[in-house]
């Protein structure tokens, strides 16, 4: 199982973020496209940095993307992008982009909230399908797409299309722990449903709705989450958000034997 880190705003360069991977003992950095700095990938500048500094790079895509928007210029420039960084991960041996799935915009009525993506399914459904083509196409199986939960996981359309992408080989799964404690737990059933295509983490501690805390600060049983990526041979993205709260809980993996 490999551990890496997230861009940090106070090591946003791949340089800077592949020094304090090395020195931290783990395997990769996840590049954070909603950061200037990667809004176009430096390919020669990327390969270099792994090559100087033993690392590797997952990709994070824009948290904003909104391949089904109903805009389709908008749609489609979100679309490109995504494809865009499928060659570029191509081209660097970089094995997982981590999206969001997006439940678009909702109007709040006296007694509910109509989401304009559930009222309009033809529409919605119509343009992930033609997305899981064209990734497809682009991906040629060398790069994995996997679908973080956002704790939106309780409405039908999202698991509906979070179905749909699994349909395909190239779309997995991505388990924020943190993500999924602040909303409940109401992720974990689709996430345990489809366990054998967890791929990926995102491992932070949590208490209550905060979470990105650094590991044994919260009441998260982190041992368990561990285990289920062991289990499923996941690459672990330690997300917490400074250097010292990576130092510190990659000590605590440390006293804990996890690496």
């Amino acid at each position: 199982m490999d551990w890496g880190m997230p861009t940090l705003i106070e090591a946003p360069g791949p340089e800077e973020s592949a020094r304090l991977c090395r020195e931290l003992g783990f395997s990769f950095v996840e590049l954070n496209m909603n950061l200037p700095e990667y809004q176009q990938l430096d390919v020669p500048l990327l390969r270099s940095v792994m090559e100087r500094y033993g690392v590797y790079f997952t990709i994070h895509l824009d948290e904003n993307m909104d391949i089904c928007d109903f805009n389709p210029r908008v749609a489609e420039a979100y679309m490109q992008t995504i494809i865009d960084t499928i060659h570029s991960a191509r081209e660097l041996g970089i094995p997982v982009l981590n999206m969001h799935l997006s439940n678009g915009v909702y109007f709040t009525l006296p007694d509910e909230k109509v989401y304009l993506y559930a009222a309009n399914p033809e529409h919605f459904f119509g343009r992930i399908r033609e997305a899981v083509a064209r990734c497809e196409e682009a991906a040629g199986g060398e790069v994995a797409i996997c679908i973080e939960n956002t704790g939106v996981y309780a409405l039908p359309f999202i698991r509906e299309a979070v179905e749909l992408f699994l349909q395909s080989p190239l779309f997995n799964l991505t388990y924020d722990i943190g993500h999924d404690h602040s909303s409940g737990g109401v992720d974990r059933p689709l996430i345990l449903l489809h366990q054998d295509r967890l791929k990926h983490f995102h491992i932070h501690d949590a208490l209550g709705r905060k979470n990105h805390m650094k590991l044994g600060t919260g009441e998260l049983d982190l041992a368990w989450y561990i285990a289920l990526a062991e289990q499923n041979s996941c690459r672990a993205v330690l997300e917490v958000k400074t250097a010292q709260a990576l130092r510190e809980s990659a000590e605590w993996l440390r006293e804990h034997k996890y690496i």
